[in-house]
Formats: C-alpha cells, structure tokens, sequence
C-alpha cells in the first residue's frame, strides 16, 4: 500500500462536525472536515489491514500453514468462474495419444487433493539398510543334509536366509591409542621404536575422519563449538580450531569436483535458483569497516555493498541433477550469470524457474524464464481469509492445474504428451481465470493497492512466464 500524507484533525473539530450532523446545521467548512476525517479513516483501515497480514505471515512462519477444506458448495462457485477443463479435449485434439485419454480427467466429481500420509510411512524393510555391514550366521550344530533333529525322518536342505537388523552407536570420531613399544641399548643409549601397523596411517586425521567433520558442519549443520563439547563428553575431544583446518583440507580437494560440476552444471536444459541471507564472519567486519569509515568522512551510511546471500542452483543435466550453493556478496541472478557464461556456444537456451524478484535476473536474452506458479498461489492462499470469494476462484482454479501436473506424473507421460495434456485440460481453466482477473482489475472491483489488487497484478504481470507449461515442456 503507497504511503499517504499525514492527516491532521483536531477531536474538537469532529465534535463539533458530528453536532452539526445531528441539528441538521451543515456549514460549508464542514466538507473540509468530513473529508478528512474520511482520509484518517481509510488511512487507519489500511494500516490495520496491512498490519493483520504481516501477523498471518509471522504466524505461518512460527506454526505453519493450517490446511483450510472448502467446501463443495463453495468449490462449485468458483467452477462457475473458471470452469474444470473436462471438455477442452474436444475439437483440435484428434490426434492426441492414447496416454493422453488415458490420463483424462474425471468428470464433475474431480475433487481436489486432501491431505493424509504419503506413502512409505511405517516400518523400513531390511533392504533399505544398503549400508549395513553383512554377518552371515551359520547353525552351531546342523548343517545341510543332515537327518531332521525334530522328526528324525527328513533331510535339511538350504533355504532363503532369515534376516534381523540391529542398530548400533558410535561417536562421530572415535580415537585408537597405539602404545608402541620402545627399547633403548644400555651401552650406548640408542631408543628402537617399534613399527605403526599399516592401518594406522601417516597422519593423525584420517581422511575419513576429515570426511565425518565436513558432513557433520555442512550436511548436519552442527555448530563446531557443539561438536567440540559433544566429542569431549565421549572422551575424545577435537577443538572447534582443529575442526576448521582439517575441514578446509576437505575443501581443497572438492573444490577440484565443485569446479568440473560447474561446468556439467553449465550445459544444463533445466535450472532452479533461489537464493536466502546468510551471516558471513568475514564480511560482517568488512561492513563495520565501511561504516566505520564512513561516519569517519561525515556520511550517515556506508554507500558499499553490505548484503550476504546464500544461492543454490539446482540443474537438470540429462537424467542427472546438480546442485550448487554458493554464500556471498552475489544475488541468485549474478551466480546464474556467472554459470551461464560458462555454457557452451551453440546450445539451446535453458529453461530458468524461480520466482519474479529483481534479483534473480540474470542476461534473460540467453535463457528462457519460467516464474514460479506456486508462488503466485501462494499469494492468494495468503488472504484467503479476508478475501475468501476472491482468492477461492483463484485457488481452486490453479489447484486444478495442480491436479492436472499430478494425473500427468502418475501416467508417466511424455514431455510432448505432458504439454498436450496441458493445452487441452488446463489451457481453458487459466484462460477464463486470466479474464476474470483482468475483469477484477479493469472494471476496478479491486482497490489495486490492496494486497488483493497488488496479488493480481503479480499474477497478470507475470502471465506468460507463470503459463509456460502451456507452451514449453517440462517447466512447471
């Protein structure tokens, strides 16, 4: 919401505006009053509804989001606005494949999808342990062919093994003590030390214990002053200092693969970007500098860069997927440059998906941007109480394309199959609901500086690069 002036009015003067209202009195100085009067009252509604949606923010930031159930009556509202997509297979798609009728939608009945347990949950079988050491467990007392202890009439032949699974627990890093023997000559006072055992090693850190410190701080996100005080407790103590130079061994040696990934990375047809702030040591003294240096010349505020960012890139490289974190100065849109620019000359543009900030920009002559639909949803589903008429058209309308996305994953359909299945199923619904929003927007039932209005700007901003699954594959 744009900022308005301040509007000063006395009590007095309202006392006395509502006096003349009730005798009937009316002064030509009082439409002055009135109107300010007015402006203070919608100044106020806008400022204690901005205010209600900043508090619905910061409690779905601490609790989560409840899942809200419409009900039928209210999902049948909306289909009168945006319609289900079911007849939109009609004319122009003869030719679609079998896969595509095969994953038509339902008819009326379609509902959305409800909440429950995804599948999977429960007990893990014996074979998800891949990494479990093997023991194979033989018969103290019997063995193969032998006469039945039981019957005494059959013989005992082989059969698939049993299996039970037990869970032990180590530390992160244990130690092993080698007291090796030393003997020293009486003549002459020469010490002979006996040997290390190969698998001792050189160095007192093994690489995989190196390995374990990096996972731990990296994949784990343990502090290393946590796991300092954690290894001194199981009496094998590692200082946060020493952590830190046998991790940054570790990244001397992947920094080699994080360097050939970039370049894999690099010729990607499918990238995500997002970025987050993040607290980096270094450059926080780097900013007190500056300030500090700036208030020394007579300047309020540091006019250097102060932002830190955490950017993770995650590509599609043919049948694999790398991801990519990079934490500093950087927006995601100047790291997605910097890879870009790494691409091979002659390739076909990549699709991008992220979400419509400015920072995510990069060169877009060089790739194909996708905005982010769940994020424009997200919007609506954010005023769902406030504006419930509203924001259930939209909703439920992009919930069906939802559907769609789904039903297309589960028939495992192709990318063309996929794209055709979108044009004729989905294209209408996000048709009717493009006109109905621009309806929202042109005959003004929307204060546009609402968050409502400022919603469906976002939405008809964007449209086209929200809508790419309706014309490129794969990019949902």
């Amino acid at each position: 919401m744009h900022h308005t002036e301040e509007v000063q009015q006395r009590l007095e003067e309202v006392q006395g505006l509502l006096a003349h209202l009730e005798t009937a009195s009316w002064e030509e100085e009082d439409w002055g009053i009135l109107q300010r009067v007015l402006q203070s009252y919608a100044q106020l509604l806008g400022t204690l509804f901005e205010a209600q949606m900043t508090l619905k923010r910061l409690q779905a930031l601490l609790f989560g989001r409840r899942r809200r159930r419409r009900t039928s009556s209210a999902s049948e509202a909306s289909a009168d606005v945006v319609g289900r997509g079911e007849d939109a297979g009609g004319g122009g798609h003869e030719g679609q494949s079998a896969a595509l009728e095969q994953a038509k939608p339902a008819a009326a009945g379609h509902t959305p999808r409800s909440g429950g347990h995804r599948p999977g949950y429960g007990r893990l079988s014996a074979a998800v342990y891949e990494g479990a050491e093997r023991v194979a467990c033989r018969h103290e007392d019997l063995r193969i062919g032998e006469v039945c202890p039981v019957c005494g009439q059959g013989r005992l032949y082989a059969i698939p093994p049993g299996v039970e699974m037990r869970i032990d627990g180590n530390a992160l890093l244990s130690a092993i003590r080698y007291e090796v023997e030393k003997l020293r000559c009486s003549a002459c006072g020469e010490v002979f030390t006996a040997p290390l055992p190969e698998e001792a090693g050189a160095e007192k850190y093994s690489p995989q214990a190196r390995a374990v410190l990096a996972v731990a701080r990296y994949y784990l996100g343990l502090p290393l002053y946590r796991l300092e005080s954690y290894q001194a407790m199981v009496g094998v103590p590692v200082p946060d200092a020493t952590q830190w130079d046998q991790i940054e061994r570790v990244a001397d040696c992947a920094y080699v693969v994080f360097v050939h990934l970039e370049g894999l990375a690099a010729q990607g047809e499918l990238m995500y970007q997002d970025d987050t702030a993040v607290r980096i040591l270094s450059l926080l003294a780097e900013n007190a500098q500056a300030q500090a240096h700036a208030e020394a010349q007579g300047v309020l505020r540091s006019q250097d860069r102060t932002g830190m960012y955490t950017t993770a890139l995650v590509v599609k490289v043919g049948e694999h997927t790398v991801i990519l974190y990079y934490s500093s100065r950087r927006h995601a849109g100047e790291n997605l440059q910097a890879l870009l620019d790494k691409r091979e000359a002659g390739r076909d543009k990549p699709l991008v998906m992220s979400d419509a900030l400015v920072s995510n920009e990069a060169d877009e002559a060089m790739l194909i941007r996708c905005h982010c639909l769940a994020h424009g949803r997200r919007k609506f589903s954010e005023l769902e109480e406030v504006f419930p008429e509203e924001c259930r058209v939209v909703l439920d309308a992009l919930t069906q394309v939802f559907d769609h996305e789904d039903t297309a994953a589960t028939q495992q359909l192709s990318a063309q199959e996929r794209l055709a299945y979108h044009q004729a199923y989905s294209g209408p619904i996000m048709d009717k609901l493009k006109q109905w929003l621009e309806t929202q927007e042109a005959d003004r039932l929307v204060e546009p500086n609402s968050s409502l209005g400022k919603a469906i700007a976002y939405l008809l901003g964007h449209w086209e690069t929200l809508t790419r699954f309706r014309s490129i594959y794969s990019s949902l």
